[in-house]
């Protein structure tokens, strides 16, 4: 049996607490970048790759190899246990500079059981554009641990095919910021509101004067900053700590089906409608029942199956509701039938389709 619990949650802004602009908003040409890698792990104890089956670790190795001057002759393949091909990914933070240390994350792509214990090897890391930004190389701390016996019998706790590798690779290129490219900075909103929009405009002009900010749309605000790097830095360090009133957001209804979670916003209302919803309990029961010949008759001791059907209908009763229902009504309308969490859903889903509810209505 499966119990679903309801949650209904609820934000007022009686009591708006402000919040700074760096949590509002991020920097136009600010971000990070992906790196990815392909590289070999080395050092594992026999947990590696089956070449046999996955012949590019073995054809990887023997390029390795061949850097070093070592040439394997013709149609010799290694049967390695100690090696894995990996692959290798993580975020070139912005302004990260060469020399600085990121952490990295390795990933097997082959069928190595466990990569505990190994070793990463010289491996670069490039950008979506070809060109190689870091430099990787450690020893990998893996959190997962698999055993397995002679006789089959394994024990697995997370995940042993990834590790990390803390401060792994060393920045080598430096991704050029247009922090600076010239006297315009763009905020970009996490969440577009035009109300939230209008309100850091207004709020940066109160603080530096007119005309500074200007609000391009619902997600974007273009900022007049100075181009010295210094003062413009002091002067970011000023606006992102601004605090803001952010515009509240639009009336939501989030049905989560696989756990039964319902979250209604504060500004969900219901259009006049009246509901009424009744479940059918039909169970079906299976019995044995033992047919067994008198003393003196002739034939076979059976077991014979019966079937009990049993249907139920409940009766809930009607709730009406009223212009301009507010959320703590709907709650009390639906615990007063006692509706399940699957009944919440099917009404609010029924209000939806015939467009009594004022809400969007998202399913995840």
């Amino acid at each position: 049996m499966t119990i679903f619990v309801v949650w209904f949650v609820t934000v007022w802004s009686l009591n708006v607490t402000a919040e700074r602009l760096k949590d509002l908003a991020s920097i136009a040409g600010v971000r990070s970048n992906q790196l990815v890698g392909y590289g070999l792990v080395v050092g594992l104890d026999g947990t590696g790759d089956k070449t046999s089956q996955t012949q590019f670790t073995s054809q990887s190795f023997m390029s390795m190899l061949k850097q070093f001057g070592i040439n394997l002759p013709p149609g010799i393949r290694p049967q390695l246990k100690n090696v894995a091909a990996v692959a290798i990914h993580t975020d070139l933070p912005p302004f990260a500079k060469p020399g600085q240390k990121i952490d990295v994350t390795v990933s097997s792509i082959g069928n190595a059981k466990s990569l505990r214990g190994g070793s990463l090897l010289l491996t670069p890391l490039k950008g979506a554009d070809g060109r190689v930004y870091a430099i990787a190389q450690g020893n990998l701390v893996v959190g997962g641990l698999g055993v397995e016996g002679a006789d089959g019998s394994k024990v697995t706790i997370n995940v042993p095919s990834v590790g990390r590798i803390p401060n792994g690779a060393t920045v080598e290129r430096a991704v050029p910021s247009g922090f600076n490219r010239n006297n315009k900075i763009l905020l970009n909103l996490n969440r577009y509101d035009f109300t939230s929009a209008k309100r850091v405009s207004e709020q940066i002009n109160q603080l530096l004067g007119p005309n500074i900010a200007q609000a391009i749309d619902g997600g974007s605000i273009e900022v007049t900053a100075p181009l010295d790097p210094s003062q413009r830095v002091t002067y970011m360090s000023v606006l992102e700590n601004l605090e803001i009133d952010p515009g509240e957001a639009p009336a939501k209804v989030v049905i989560n089906s696989r756990t039964g979670t319902i979250v209604i916003g504060k500004h969900v209302r219901v259009s006049p409608a009246a509901v009424t919803h009744g479940n059918l309990v039909v169970t079906i029961s299976e019995d044995a029942a033992v047919s067994q010949p008198n003393e003196l008759g002739t034939g076979d001791t059976v077991v014979v199956p019966q079937s009990n059907v049993e249907v139920e209908q409940e009766s809930d009763k009607m709730f009406l509701f009223k212009p301009g229902v507010t959320l703590n009504e709907i709650v009390r309308a639906v615990n007063q039938v006692g509706a399940a969490p699957g009944d919440l859903m099917a009404i609010l889903e029924a209000l939806k389709e015939v467009g009594a509810l004022r809400a969007d209505l998202v399913v995840i």
